[in-house]
């Protein structure tokens, strides 16, 4: 049996348009993951920051208040012990017993600073200050490359979507353009962080 020149024309296109529509079909599926994807980091880095931001601040607010706490007990225990004054018209058994309580609480109050400072050295509230700035500003640069990264592979998917002859096979078989990343209203202002 002779197949005419016509049919096998045909039979070629068809496969040729079957390949096209299959590598096609799978280049949309690819550019609309790549998109999915990207807009899972930018959720991703939100989540990060609801995660890392109240416990940074918490973590400070601690080591601040400890840290404050322990230089305020110094100041107090040092005017205590300033203000007691032993001399030899007034050296009695209580005042003397009054004088290294105070001298003790001081000392217990230097040892509590130096032991911060021997066991964390790097515990020091502007440091942690320092450091959750530094927090806050990576995380809000980690969030704003991931919705630069979604906008970019959504542009990319739409543009593979709306370009002839795609957007035939797109409608066909539901593969819609996406919006991309839009700031909310008030977005413009940097959100505060409160002690």
């Amino acid at each position: 049996m002779k197949l005419s020149k016509s049919l096998i024309g045909i039979i070629v296109a068809v496969v040729v348009i079957g390949l096209w529509a299959t590598s096609a079909y799978n280049s949309m599926v690819q550019e609309q993951e790549k998109a999915t994807t990207a807009w899972s980091n930018v959720q991703s880095a939100y989540q990060r920051r609801a995660d890392l931001i109240p416990n940074l601040v918490e973590v400070v607010k601690g080591y601040a208040a400890h840290e404050k706490e322990t230089f305020e007990g110094v100041v107090a225990a040092r005017s205590k012990a300033t203000s007691i004054n032993v001399d030899p018209t007034n050296m009695t058994p209580e005042k003397l017993k009054e004088f290294q309580q105070a001298q003790g609480e001081l000392g217990a109050a230097l040892g509590r600073l130096i032991a911060i400072q021997e066991n964390y050295p790097d515990l020091k509230a502007n440091e942690n200050f320092r450091d959750l700035q530094v927090q806050l500003e990576g995380t809000e640069n980690r969030i704003n490359e991931a919705r630069n990264t979604f906008n970019k592979t959504v542009q990319d998917y739409n543009i593979s979507i709306r370009k002839f002859p795609k957007t035939l096979l797109a409608g066909m078989f539901g593969f819609d353009k996406m919006s991309k990343f839009e700031a909310e209203a008030g977005a413009e202002k940097a959100p505060q962080v409160k002690f």
